[in-house]
């Protein structure tokens, strides 16, 4: 078999592990909420939020997938080793912090290890000034804006649906509205993993283009435009390894969404699901690559904001926010010594 191609079939290998990583790591972000509130049993929970992550293949479209691919590093700086470094550094943070059960972003430990391995690409050849030459400005303005706003308006929503349903049902029986909102909670959980396949997936496919790309199997207006013959390939492995992800969870980090920021009920969790879903659809369809996990745990504070701001245990937020913020450089490091030791050898 031909070297290049032996390298780009190890690499989709690599970023189809990833995604599957991913799903196995964020499960928590579509079924913690579920499971929190004794809707669903783990086993069923986990089926139904993997069948949504598949299913989210036909719906949203593929704007996601061309900004991770083409719209935050320049192209010329990517190779193999790149995408392939990028990757491990990505997949290296996760199982980390799932270990620590810390529900932190798969999607900004992804791109931060692509910017971080292309970074170092670039200054190993072309002399440490031309590390910053590798990004794409407005990529990045918005992805990292949206670090802050994806979180506050699933907290907004989270917090405005569940005034919302407290005044419309102010003078209802407690028991009555329970039993109507653990149905309705399927459904939002629905949504939920469908805005969490679309968002989530797409990203490993921006990653898989890339690696196509560069091994010359996919034209630059392909990865612009409409992705050519590759798309639909793409498309169903990438959501079929973060659906087989989330089916085999990560129970670590489902304790600490559901159990430990606040404690919910079938309206919070309701509540906390539809506003996620309502921030992954838009954001997905504005091809804006936000974290589910950011977005999940906002809308899940926002809930408990509503009973009191005691009732959020800002503790636990704390140590998640801090590992939010060192996601990116994190993994940026460990791919920069991943593409320094293969680029060593190679």
């Amino acid at each position: 078999m031909h070297t290049d191609l032996l390298l780009v079939l190890i690499t989709i290998l690599v970023a189809l592990i990833f995604d599957f990583v991913n799903g196995f790591h964020d499960s928590a972000n579509s079924i913690a909420t579920v499971v929190s509130t004794r809707v669903l049993s783990p086993k069923f929970a986990v089926l139904w939020a993997a069948t949504f992550n598949f299913l989210a293949a036909f719906f949203l479209g593929t704007a996601v997938a061309k900004t991770i691919g083409s719209g935050m590093i320049h192209l010329e700086f990517v190779d193999q080793y790149v995408v392939l470094a990028g990757l491990f550094g990505a997949i290296v943070w996760d199982l980390l912090t799932w270990w620590w059960g810390l529900p932190t972003s798969s999607s900004h430990a992804l791109i931060g290890g692509y910017a971080g391995a292309a970074m170092t690409n670039a200054a190993l050849h072309h002399g440490i000034g031309s590390i910053f030459s590798v990004i794409i400005p407005h990529g990045w303005y918005k992805t990292l804006i949206f670090i802050a706003v994806a979180p506050m308006i699933g907290l907004v929503l989270g917090f405005f649906f569940m005034v919302s349903v407290h005044w419309i049902f102010r003078r209802s029986a407690p028991q009555p509205v329970d039993h109507l909102f653990r149905r309705l909670q399927l459904l939002s959980a629905a949504a939920y993993s469908l805005g969490h396949g679309a968002n989530d997936a797409q990203k490993t496919m921006g990653i898989i283009a890339g690696a196509l790309y560069t091994g010359g199997f996919m034209t630059k207006s392909d990865m612009l435009g409409g992705w050519g013959h590759m798309h639909w390939p793409i498309i169903l492995g990438a959501h079929a390894a973060i659906a087989l992800g989330t089916y085999f969870g990560g129970w670590r980090i489902v304790k600490t969404m559901g159990q430990k920021i606040t404690k919910l009920r079938p309206v919070g969790g309701f509540c906390a699901e539809t506003a996620g879903a309502i921030t992954l659809f838009a954001t997905a369809l504005a091809g804006i690559p936000v974290s589910t996990t950011h977005t999940i745990t906002g809308a899940i504070v926002g809930v408990g904001a509503v009973q009191r701001l005691s009732a959020v245990r800002w503790g636990i937020a704390g140590r998640i926010i801090w590992a939010w913020v060192f996601t990116i450089p994190a993994a940026a490091l460990l791919a920069a010594v991943t593409f320094a030791i293969m680029n060593r050898f190679a």
